[in-house]
C-alpha cells in the first residue's frame, strides 16, 4: 500500500486526491478528495495570458492543499496541469508559484497524456462489469478542452480538442465583461458550430462511433447527473456510476441555456463556480451523445485525478 497525493489543475477548477493505492488489488482508497473553483483559465482564450488574480486564487488553493498533504503524510505527490496552463504565455509564473508552495513542478501535460490519465481513472474499476460493453468512449469535458479516448483494456485512440465549458462561454457568451443572461439563439448556434467542428476534428483520429459505452467525466457531466436526479445537494455517491439518458440530457441542456443566472444559481446541486459555464458544458455533452447515437451516458466521479494517483502509485 502506497499513500499518494495527486493534484489536477484545470481551466476552471483545481482538485486534490490523497489516497492509499494497492496495485495488487487495483483498489484506490480515498483519504481526502476536494475541489476548489479557481478559474485559472480566466481570459486565456482572449489574452493568451494567465490573469494575476487567477494565479493568486490558484496559489491560495495550493497552500490549503499543501497542509492537507502534510497532515496525511503522503509519500509521493504529482501535480498535473492541463489546458489553461498549456496555452498561456506566462505559464512560467504559474510553474514557479506551484514549486514554491508544494515543492514539485507542475507537469504541463499534453492533451494525449491527459486523455490517458482520464481513461485509466474512469475505467480501472469497471473491469469485470457485465452490464457495460466494451469498447468504452471516455469523454472528459473540462473548462478549456475535451478529451476523447476509445479503448477496452487499454487505450486504442485518443484526442484532445479545444472546446470546454469556460472556453465556449468566454468565446461566445461574454460581451463587455458580462455573460449573456440568457444566451441568444445565435450565440447558442455559434457555440454548437464550434463544438461540431471539434467533433469533426476528434473523429479524424478517434473512432467515436465504434464505442458501445459512453463514460462521461468532470464537473459539467456530474452536474448534469445531479440535476437529472433532482438532488437536494451535490452527492458524489449518488452521482458516481449513475446513468442519464440522451433525452434527459437534451431537456436539461435546453433548460440551462434558456435560464437566467439567478435561475441557474437556485439549482441546489449546482456549484456557484459553475453557474455561468454549465450551459456550455451541457451542450458539449449533448452534441457528443447526438453525434455518436449514445442512448445514455455513464457518469463517473473517478477521472484524471484517479489516473494521476495510479501513475505515482
Amino acid at each position: 500500500m502506497t499513500r499518494v497525493a495527486a493534484i489536477d489543475c484545470g481551466t476552471n477548477s483545481i482538485r486534490l486526491l490523497v489516497a492509499d493505492a494497492d496495485p495488487a488489488t487495483g483498489e484506490l482508497t480515498d483519504l481526502d478528495r476536494r475541489m476548489t473553483i479557481v478559474r485559472l483559465g480566466q481570459g486565456v482564450d482572449r489574452t493568451g495570458r494567465l490573469a494575476p488574480e487567477a494565479l493568486e486564487r490558484t496559489f491560495a488553493a495550493c497552500r490549503e492543499y499543501a497542509d492537507v498533504i502534510k497532515e496525511h503524510g503522503a509519500e509521493r505527490l504529482r501535480f498535473v496541469a492541463t489546458s489553461a496552463s498549456r496555452d498561456a504565455e506566462n505559464r512560467e509564473d504559474f510553474v514557479r508559484g506551484v514549486l514554491d508552495i508544494l515543492g514539485v513542478e507542475p507537469e504541463v501535460i499534453t492533451g494525449d497524456q491527459e486523455a490517458e490519465f482520464s481513461f485509466t481513472g474512469a475505467t480501472k474499476e469497471l473491469t469485470g462489469r457485465g452490464d457495460l460493453t466494451r469498447p468504452y468512449l471516455v469523454v472528459d469535458i473540462g473548462g478549456g478542452s475535451t478529451e476523447f479516448v476509445v479503448g477496452g483494456d487499454h487505450v486504442r485512440a485518443a484526442r484532445s480538442v479545444d472546446v470546454g465549458c469556460v472556453r465556449m462561454t468566454e468565446r461566445h457568451l461574454v460581451h463587455g465583461g458580462e455573460v449573456s443572461d440568457p444566451p441568444t439563439e445565435d450565440e447558442i448556434a455559434a457555440m454548437r458550430a464550434d463544438i461540431e467542428a471539434a467533433l469533426d476534428l476528434a473523429e479524424q483520429s478517434v473512432p467515436l462511433r465504434e464505442a458501445h459505452t459512453l463514460v462521461g467525466l468532470a464537473g459539467s457531466v456530474t452536474t448534469v447527473s445531479a440535476i437529472a436526479q433532482e438532488l437536494p445537494a451535490y452527492d458524489s455517491a449518488r452521482i458516481h456510476h449513475s446513468r442519464v439518458s440522451r433525452d434527459r440530457v437534451r431537456e436539461i441542456t435546453e433548460r440551462l441555456l434558456r435560464s437566467t443566472h439567478a435561475e441557474r444559481a437556485a439549482i441546489p446541486s449546482l456549484h456557484p463556480g459553475r453557474v455561468d459555464v454549465i450551459g456550455a458544458g451541457a451542450l458539449v455533452l449533448l452534441a457528443i451523445m447526438e453525434r455518436i447515437g449514445a442512448e445514455e451516458v455513464v457518469v463517473s466521479e473517478h477521472d484524471i485525478l484517479d489516473g494521476i494517483a495510479w501513475s505515482v502509485a
